[in-house]
């Protein structure tokens, strides 16, 4: 296992048909017969499917066997920042962090192209690749900024509310989802 979260586990796997190292994430079965749980794994497949950008880590696919759900993603080799930040304790040079910093704006920027909030953005949802290749991972909270979902169907459920990670929290979801602002365009300024 390489890990786990609140909305499932993530398996490192080999794609037999492609050739391919792989990572699997797998909604656990406890929440296999809750619907929304069901709900809201389909809808982070379809927001990564929506999103195309070299830092954010890639969705290959999203399948199902009996009650089994789970999403086929690009497998990110490398360390989180916070794995990172860990090894260096006083912390990163400047030039390192800037690079890192322009990469996970840039991967955010696209998401906020396609009116997609991460909300869950922390050092352990960030990989670095041996390249130094910053891959912005787990959208499992993401917000899509459409009217279809209501702010009060995201942030009064009860997944959301089990899931969401309270020490690393964004400034949209401190203001419990009832922002009313829109992301954030080019160069930080807001449309």
């Amino acid at each position: 296992m390489l890990g786990a979260g609140g909305m499932g586990e993530v398996y490192r796997a080999r794609d037999t048909k492609l050739g391919r190292e792989v990572a699997i994430k797998v909604l656990p079965e406890a929440f296999a017969t809750d619907p929304e749980r069901v709900a809201r794994f389909k809808r982070e497949a379809q927001v990564l499917a929506s999103l195309n950008h070299p830092n954010i880590a890639a969705l290959y696919g999203m399948e199902q066997d009996g009650d089994r759900h789970f999403l086929i993603m690009e497998l990110v080799e490398g360390e989180t920042i916070a794995e990172r930040l860990k090894t260096h304790g006083s912390g990163l040079p400047v030039d390192a962090a800037l690079a890192i910093a322009r990469q996970i704006t840039e991967a955010l920027e696209a998401a906020h192209e396609k009116a997609v909030v991460h909300r869950d953005l922390k050092p352990a949802n960030v990989k670095i690749t041996p390249e130094e290749k910053v891959k912005v991972l787990d959208f499992g909270l993401a917000k899509a900024m459409e009217p279809a979902i209501t702010n009060a169907s995201l942030t009064n459920s009860p997944t959301l509310s089990l899931i969401r990670t309270e020490t690393d929290v964004t400034p949209e979801g401190e203001a419990g989802g009832r922002e009313r602002g829109r992301p954030a365009g080019r160069g930080g300024r807001v449309p």
